[in-house]
């Protein structure tokens, strides 16, 4: 007779992680019909024990099926891909059953099931406010981005954003200077780093902030997968800071969703001749708060302004000739023969000072010959 192990080895594919993972990738099982099921059942456990019939009364005979579908090769490789992966430090899975899920991101009409997340889970819990904008974004722009977000982070918010180029990296920045840290909510799953530009920047957020996805393991970045992780950004939000849009932007996205669900939105007025700041001007005409300083915010927020706190040029002008030539500058990109005009310079005069105030931070070079001041 064969001896009985005193220890067998338990079968992985029997946890409660896994029972999330296969109602989860169930096939044709949309996230709100998971949810119904699991106000009756409870539990993802319970409703994988009930069998096709008792399902069937709350969903679909298909639906059903695929629910008490047997564990597939290429399922049992996702559980076994996540389990090693959660036993990495600061790796979390959190559900939506979990203390740690997000009670203002449950209230949302389409929640999501699970939470990966990487790095310090218990940011989630903390006073959150997404910084959103164009990927191709101006320089003013990003300066823009980077100082609100880390004023917000300063005065104790969390900054969200997604970790796109542009607006985003600008406003992740900014956050990492702030006690407040930052979250990045993520359209692939956490094995990957999209866009890889943003490699390094995705390190340093895990390890001081958090990155968060609903995707599983291997999820690759999707076209579709981005508009759907807005709503998680909006939803993890108390508001939505909007930095530069333009007319056909998926920062609008993330603004129609916030205001849908309750969130305040705030639009960052710019030139009326950049294409980039048309959503921003529509979202302020469709009654988004219009905001030109960090105190907006936060007086709608209702937390205490940063009346205290010195507004100063973090590289203001060395002498009082360069003084001269950014007032020439204005607000506005300008024409280097418009500026030679106004200045009575020579064009190799010019040239030397731009290059030296570039260099300094205060301007910037654009298409077409033009410069433009940089205002902080």
């Amino acid at each position: 007779m064969q001896a009985t192990d005193p220890h067998p080895t338990p079968d992985l594919h029997a946890t409660p992680i896994a029972d999330w993972l296969r109602l989860e990738q169930a096939a044709g099982v949309g996230r709100r019909s998971v949810h119904a099921l699991l106000a009756v059942f409870d539990t993802p456990g319970a409703i994988l024990r009930a069998g096709p019939q008792a399902l069937g009364a709350h969903v679909t005979p298909a639906q059903a099926r695929a629910i008490c579908a047997p564990v597939t090769p290429a399922l049992a490789a996702l559980i076994d891909a996540t389990l090693a992966w959660l036993a990495a430090p600061d790796h979390h899975l959190v559900t939506c059953h979990d203390p740690r899920y997000p009670p203002a991101l449950a209230e949302i009409p389409d929640p999501p099931l699970l939470l990966y997340v990487s790095g310090r889970v218990e940011l989630l819990a903390q006073p959150l406010v997404a910084v959103v904008g164009s990927r191709n974004a101006s320089v003013q722009g990003r300066v823009d981005a980077e100082s609100f977000a880390a004023a917000l982070s300063g005065a104790g918010l969390c900054v969200v954003s997604g970790l796109a180029l542009g607006i985003d990296t600008a406003a992740h920045e900014g956050a990492l200077r702030g006690a407040g840290s930052t979250i990045a909510v993520v359209g692939t799953g956490l094995d990957r780093v999209y866009p890889a530009r943003n490699r390094a920047l995705a390190h340093r957020i895990a390890a001081q902030g958090c990155i968060v996805s609903e995707y599983p393991l291997g999820m690759p970045p999707l076209a579709a997968n981005f508009p759907r992780r807005n709503r998680i950004i909006s939803g993890l939000a108390a508001g939505v800071l909007v930095i530069e849009a333009a007319a056909q932007s998926g920062s609008l996205i993330t603004a129609q969703l916030a205001a849908e669900q309750g969130r305040e939105v705030f639009a960052l007025p710019g030139s009326i001749h950049s294409a980039l700041t048309k959503g921003c001007h529509r979202l302020i005409r469709e009654g988004a708060q219009l905001v030109e300083t960090v105190d907006d915010v936060l007086t709608a927020m209702r937390m205490s302004p940063l009346a205290g706190l010195p507004q100063v040029d973090a590289a203001a002008p060395a002498s009082e000739d360069d003084a001269i030539l950014l007032g020439a500058l204005g607000h506005e990109p300008v024409a280097l023969d418009a500026l030679l005009a106004r200045l009575a310079l020579d064009p190799g005069t010019l040239g030397a000072r731009l290059l030296e105030l570039e260099l300094a931070g205060l301007v910037t070079q654009l298409p077409g010959g033009r410069v433009q001041r940089i205002w902080r």
